[in-house]
């Protein structure tokens, strides 16, 4: 006789099955079914980690369940969605209850905050990595897509940049962090936080036609893909990019690698008017968020531009590289 539960099915049942909420069919039929509001469109996104590649393999499993979950939720704040459902895939050199019991906890402190289901996935043996989708809803003509930006639009991102490209370099032993400010560094890097409230909220901007992106793979990087799609340019000021305290007392060029091409983020980057400056500002009073105008759109061959404090110039190799290439990093 074949056992009713499988090992594989007995692990989705002790750590990621929870009692359907919202109409939905959850875990344990060949598919979910889920409700979907009126009017709304469904925003969707997935991500893959990969140890060795996006994280080290004795990353802490709570700090990894956040995180996995964080970096997908990021993509939903770019489109300005409310989160709803989420599936994972995760495949595991072997079952380890301790292990995947902490893990679970990270990832459902995360999913509860924003009243997230986990609706299905897929288990397998083999080298540590997860995969998650995530799906949201949006007003139809309100997401904030890459190709909205218009000449001479601003350029604004949320929080301070480098902070997880440091964090990343003193856990390879590049560089050596002193207590103060490490813990703060380490938080960029493996609790990152993605600004599901701001994206909400600039998608509810009636007078802006926003184009938003998460910085995942560095600003030079991520607001390039802008720049392709609205088929235009970006010139950004160097020294008006807020960068991560703890690079203050680092030399210039590891403040700008850091902070320009160092990724990891997950902050936002966004376009909108001029017209939209005192509605950012009080966007930023209201949820304590620093919102930094550090640029503009410009008519031009796609790509972004950088400008020193002088006004100069500066090349890729001035900044430390355009950002992650996910086919030739590894950490």
């Amino acid at each position: 006789m074949v056992p009713a539960r499988t090992p594989e099915f007995a692990l989705i049942a002790k750590h990621f099955t929870r009692a359907p909420r919202r109409g939905v069919l959850g875990i344990g039929d060949d598919c979910a079914l889920v409700d979907v509001t009126p009017g709304k469109q469904l925003a969707i996104s997935t991500d893959t980690l990969v140890a060795g590649v996006h994280f080290f393999a004795d990353t802490d499993a709570h700090l990894l369940g956040h995180k996995a979950l964080a970096v997908n939720l990021s993509d939903l704040a770019a489109m300005g969605a409310t989160p709803k459902f989420f599936t994972l895939a995760i495949t595991l050199p072997a079952i380890d209850d301790t292990w995947l019991a902490d893990f679970a906890k990270g990832m459902f402190a995360l999913a509860d905050q924003y009243d997230m289901v986990l609706i299905g996935g897929d288990t397998t043996r083999g080298p540590l990595s997860m995969t998650i989708t995530v799906m949201g809803q949006v007003t139809p003509g309100r997401a904030l897509q890459r190709d909205h930006a218009k000449v001479g639009d601003d350029i604004w991102v949320s929080g301070t940049l480098g902070g997880a490209a440091l964090a990343l370099r003193h856990l390879r032993n590049e560089i050596n962090l002193p207590s103060t400010g490490l813990q703060a560094a380490l938080d960029k890097l493996l609790v990152p936080q993605p600004r599901i409230g701001l994206g909400m909220r600039l998608a509810s901007l009636s007078q802006a036609n926003i184009a938003a992106i998460d910085i995942s793979d560095g600003l030079l990087a991520d607001l390039g893909h802008i720049c392709e799609r609205s088929g235009l340019a970006a010139e950004i000021n160097w020294p008006r990019v807020p960068f991560h305290p703890a690079l203050l007392p680092r030399a210039k060029e590891i403040r700008m690698a850091c902070a320009l091409a160092g990724g990891d983020d997950y902050e936002l980057c966004f376009t909108a008017p001029v017209s939209a400056r005192t509605a950012l500002a009080g966007i930023a009073a209201d949820m304590s968020l620093p919102l930094t105008h550090i640029g503009s759109m410009q008519a031009g061959k796609a790509g972004v531009m950088v400008r020193d404090e002088a006004g100069a110039l500066l090349s890729p190799a001035d900044i430390g590289g355009g950002g992650f290439d996910h086919f030739s990093a590894s950490n």
